[in-house]
């Protein structure tokens, strides 16, 4: 819709938010096939799980989101450097309205669907969808001045079509960086922060048979936490004990944290003279 009434208005700012909203098709198919690959089941190639098919699915949106930019820029810097754009029709104003208002129930919609299923991929498809609503507002800008400028006979407002493409790019290629830093942080396997551990420690403290929690690091993979976790229990017990205590150790953090789908948990024997207690709090 917004394609074809720029054309036919002329307005450069509508065509280019037009192509930041043809992205969005891309990048749903790609959001769509991360989703469905990462509630795969562990197998023997992925004993982690299919988790990161979603940040792969976010980078390439965010891929999507800065190609589109950067084409934005150079249709809207082309204008600028060119003859005296001319002002687009009214009917123009009308179809940016309507893709502000769309566009904003669908980031509402998918947003909050993203938290609830805490899904980064699917927090990256509302986002593509609140540039296309801030894009759009820029347009409206754009466009309006232009009309002005024309009626009023001020030949410095009919670069206001042109100028509001350069905003929409900027604005497109900054969500798209992003997003894709986020997403890179999460493939390259970086851990939570201490702070953000602190309630899967003190979870396993609470189990009486487990004397000191050595090690913790979680990580996040797609929408869900993998943990490995060392624990040190008394070294007088059985195999079997140590292994029962294992799945203790798993069972509580998969019980208390809903994020947790994934534990794999490590015994040590506990030496009083290698209470290293006070490290971890």
């Amino acid at each position: 819709m917004k394609g074809i009434i720029g054309w036919i208005a002329g307005s450069r700012a509508l065509i280019a938010d037009a192509a930041h909203s043809a992205s969005d098709v891309p990048g749903s198919i790609a959001v769509l096939a991360g989703l469905r690959t990462a509630q795969k089941p562990p197998d023997k190639e992925h004993p982690y799980g299919h988790g990161k098919a979603e940040n792969i699915a976010t980078i390439v949106v965010a891929i999507l989101l800065i190609g589109v930019g950067v084409e934005i820029a150079f249709s809207s810097f082309k204008i600028l450097f060119g003859e005296i754009p001319m002002a687009p029709k009214g009917v123009a104003l009308v179809a940016i309205v309507i893709s502000i208002l769309g566009k904003e129930l669908l980031f509402q919609y998918k947003n909050r669907l993203a938290k609830k299923i805490n899904s980064s991929a699917l927090q990256a498809e509302a986002w593509h969808h609140r540039s296309d609503a801030l894009s759009s507002f820029a347009a409206l800008i754009g466009v309006l001045g232009a009309i002005l400028g024309q009626h009023l006979n001020y030949p410095i407002l009919l670069y206001f079509d042109p100028l509001a493409g350069v905003v929409v790019s900027l604005v497109v290629i900054k969500i798209g960086f992003s997003l894709g830093k986020e997403a890179s942080l999460i493939m390259l396997e970086q851990v939570l922060d201490a702070e953000k551990t602190k309630l899967f420690i003190r979870t396993v403290t609470t189990i009486d048979s487990v004397k000191r929690v050595d090690e913790l690091l979680a990580r996040t993979h797609g929408h869900y936490i993998v943990v490995d976790i060392k624990v040190s229990v008394d070294p007088t017990i059985s195999v079997e004990e140590g292994h029962l205590i294992a799945k203790e150790v798993k069972r509580s953090l998969l019980t208390n944290h809903s994020d947790i789908k994934r534990v794999f948990v490590y015994i040590n024997p506990y030496r009083i003279e290698e209470d290293r207690s006070n490290v971890i709090d």
